[in-house]
C-alpha cells in the first residue's frame, strides 16, 4: 500500500464520517474531498472540475425543469384523481390500482415532485375512504424508486453512472439498458408491497389528527403541513428563538419528528431539517411560498395554483413524450447513420424541451433556479473528481483485488461472478443507506471498473449492479429523499421502514445478483 492509497483512504474516511454525521450539505462535503485530493496531487485541476461540464450532470439540471413544467401542468393530479378508487376498495386492491402507474411515471420524471404531489392527495383520499394512509405512503415512495431503476433518466444516480462510463472511455447506457433488470425488480417489488403493506405497515397514528381537531382554523387562514429543508433559516433554533410568524405570517401548531408529534416543551426544542410543521397560515401562503425551497409543501389543504391552459397542459405531455421517444430513437444505428454529426441523445432532447417549456411559460422562467437542486448537482460534479482520484491513486485497484480474492475462481466458475457482484452490490447499498445515493455510486464506480478490467470482461453488468444498488434504499428513511417526505406526511417511525424495507432490500439484492449473469 503506497502513500497515494493511504492518503485517498484517509480522505474517503473523513468524507464518509462527515456525510454520516451530517456536518454540512453533501455537495460541500464532496467538494472538500475533491480539494483534498487536489492538494495531495492525486488529481490535477482539470480532473477536479471536469465534472461540472459533464453532460450527465447538466442533463439532471434540465430534467428538474422539465419535471417542474409537468408538475405545473396539473396533469399528474388529474391522473391520480382518476386512479384513486371512489367506492369501497381494500388496501391491496387500492395499491394494485395506482402503484404500477406511479412507478411508470417516475421512470421518466423526477421522483421528488411525484411524491410531493401524490402523497398528500393519497393521504386525503385515504381519510375520506376511512382507510389508514400509512398503508399507502411508504409503498408510494418505494414505487417511485422502482420506476427510477427502469430507465436512464429515472433517477439522477443513473445519469451520474452514465456520465462516469462515458468519461472512462466506454459507450454510455441506452434509455432502457437498465430495464432488463429494473422492470423485473419493479414487478417483484410491487407485488411484495401489494401483498404485505396491509400487514407490515402500521395503522395511522392519531396524534396529528388530535392536533387538527383541538385547534380551530382562524378566519382567513388555512392549515398546511410543511417539511423543513436545508435552506430553512431557522435550523438549529427553537421557535422561541426564530419568529416563524414574523417570517411567514403563520402560526406553528405542532412539530412532527421521526413520525411522532413532539410533546412537552416543544417550543424550546431546536428545529432540524426534515422536521414537519403543522401550521395555521394566511390564504395566500401557498402563492407566496409554494415554489420556495425553504420547505416542501406536503399538504394539498389550502390554496391551489391556478391550472395551466388546456393547450399548454397537452403540450407539456407531448414535449415529454417526444423527449423520451427522440432520445430512444436517437440511439438506433440507422439514425446515427442519417445524422452522423449530431448526437441525438437525452442531453440534446432535454435541452430542446427545457427551452420550449421556458418560452411557452410552462414554468416560471424568471425563477427557474429555484426548481433546481443545486446541492445535488454539485454532489454529482464532485463525484467525477473523487472517482478519478480513486482510480489515479490505485485505491480502486487495491479494493478490487480483495473482492476478486473472495472469488479467485471467477474465471472458471459462475459462483465467483455471483460473489463479486454480491460484494459490489452490498458495498454500494450500505453506502446509499448511510450517505447519498449519488455519492454511493461515485464511490462504487471505480471499484466496478477495476474489477472488470482485472478480469478482462465487459464492465456494463457491474455498472448496472451499482445503479440498482445505489437506488435500493428501502431500510431507512434517510437513504432517499422521497422516504423522508413520506415519513413527514405519514408520521412513520424509523422502525416502520426497517420492518417493510429490510425484506425488500434482501429481495432486490438476490434478484439483481442472480439475474445480471443470466441477462448480460
Amino acid at each position: 500500500m503506497n502513500f497515494e492509497v493511504i492518503y485517498v483512504s484517509a480522505v474517503l474516511l473523513l468524507m464518509l464520517w462527515a456525510l454520516i454525521a451530517d456536518r454540512m450539505r453533501p455537495g460541500l462535503i464532496l467538494f472538500s474531498a475533491v480539494v483534498l485530493m487536489l492538494c495531495g496531487h492525486i488529481i490535477d485541476a482539470k480532473e477536479a472540475i471536469e465534472g461540472f461540464a459533464n453532460k450527465g450532470m447538466i442533463t439532471v439540471a434540465l430534467l428538474y425543469l422539465v419535471s417542474e413544467g409537468v408538475r405545473k401542468s396539473g396533469m399528474l393530479e388529474s391522473i391520480i384523481y382518476r386512479l384513486l378508487p371512489k367506492g369501497k376498495f381494500g388496501i391491496e386492491r387500492a395499491n394494485l390500482r395506482f402503484l404500477p402507474v406511479i412507478s411508470f411515471l417516475s421512470a421518466f420524471l423526477n421522483n421528488t415532485p411525484v411524491v410531493v404531489i401524490f402523497a398528500p392527495m393519497i393521504k386525503n383520499w385515504a381519510r375520506k375512504m376511512h382507510l389508514p394512509a400509512t398503508k399507502f405512503l411508504i409503498p408510494l415512495s418505494y414505487a417511485t424508486i422502482f420506476g427510477g431503476m427502469c430507465t436512464l433518466i429515472g433517477t439522477s444516480t443513473n445519469l451520474v453512472v452514465d456520465g462516469l462510463i462515458i468519461d472512462a472511455g466506454y459507450e454510455g447506457m441506452q434509455m432502457f439498458s437498465l430495464g432488463k433488470i429494473g422492470i423485473f425488480v419493479a414487478v417483484v417489488g410491487l407485488t411484495y408491497l401489494i401483498m404485505v403493506s396491509k400487514y407490515l405497515l402500521p395503522n395511522e397514528r392519531q396524534s396529528e389528527q388530535e392536533v387538527a381537531d383541538a385547534t380551530k382554523v382562524m378566519p382567513g387562514h388555512r392549515r398546511y403541513e410543511v417539511m423543513l429543508s436545508t435552506r430553512f433559516p431557522g435550523l438549529g433554533k427553537s421557535l422561541h428563538q426564530f419568529d416563524f410568524y414574523h417570517h411567514y405570517s403563520a402560526n406553528v401548531l405542532a412539530i412532527r419528528r421521526a413520525g411522532e408529534i413532539l410533546t412537552g416543551d416543544w417550543m424550546n426544542m431546536r428545529l432540524t431539517k426534515e422536521d414537519t410543521l403543522i401550521i395555521d397560515a394566511e390564504n395566500d401562503f401557498r402563492r407566496l411560498w409554494g415554489d420556495s425551497r425553504v420547505f416542501w409543501m406536503i399538504s394539498r389543504v389550502g390554496e391551489v395554483e391556478p391550472p395551466m391552459g388546456t393547450r399548454k397542459r397537452w403540450l407539456s405531455l407531448v414535449l415529454v413524450f417526444l423527449m423520451i421517444f427522440g432520445a430512444t430513437l436517437g440511439e438506433m444505428p440507422f439514425v446515427k447513420d442519417v445524422f452522423p454529426n449530431v448526437k441525438l441523445d437525452m442531453f440534446f432532447f432535454a435541452t430542446v424541451t427545457t427551452v420550449v417549456m421556458a418560452w411557452t411559460g410552462m414554468f416560471n422562467a424568471r425563477r427557474y433556479t429555484k426548481f433546481i437542486s443545486w446541492d445535488v448537482l454539485i454532489t454529482i460534479a464532485c463525484a467525477f473528481g473523487i472517482s478519478k482520484g480513486m482510480i489515479n491513486s490505485g485505491f480502486a485497484d487495491f479494493i478490487a483485488s480483495y473482492i476478486i480474492d473472495l472469488a479467485e475462481t471467477a474465471r472458471h466458475s459462475e459462483n465467483g461472478i455471483y460473489i463479486m457482484l454480491a460484494a459490489l452490490y452490498l458495498i454500494t447499498n450500505i453506502f446509499t443507506e448511510l450517505i447519498t445515493n449519488n455519492a454511493a455510486a461515485a464511490l462504487a464506480f471505480p471499484l466496478a471498473l477495476s474489477i472488470s478490467t482485472k478480469l478482462g470482461v465487459d464492465p456494463m453488468p457491474f455498472f448496472i449492479c451499482i445503479c440498482i444498488a445505489a437506488s435500493a434504499a428501502f431500510s431507512t428513511p434517510i437513504g432517499y429523499q422521497t422516504n423522508l417526505i413520506v415519513q413527514g406526511v405519514g408520521g412513520y417511525k424509523f422502525t416502520d421502514f426497517v420492518r417493510v424495507g429490510l425484506p425488500l432490500n434482501i429481495i432486490v439484492f438476490l434478484l439483481t445478483v442472480f439475474l445480471i449473469p443470466l441477462l448480460y
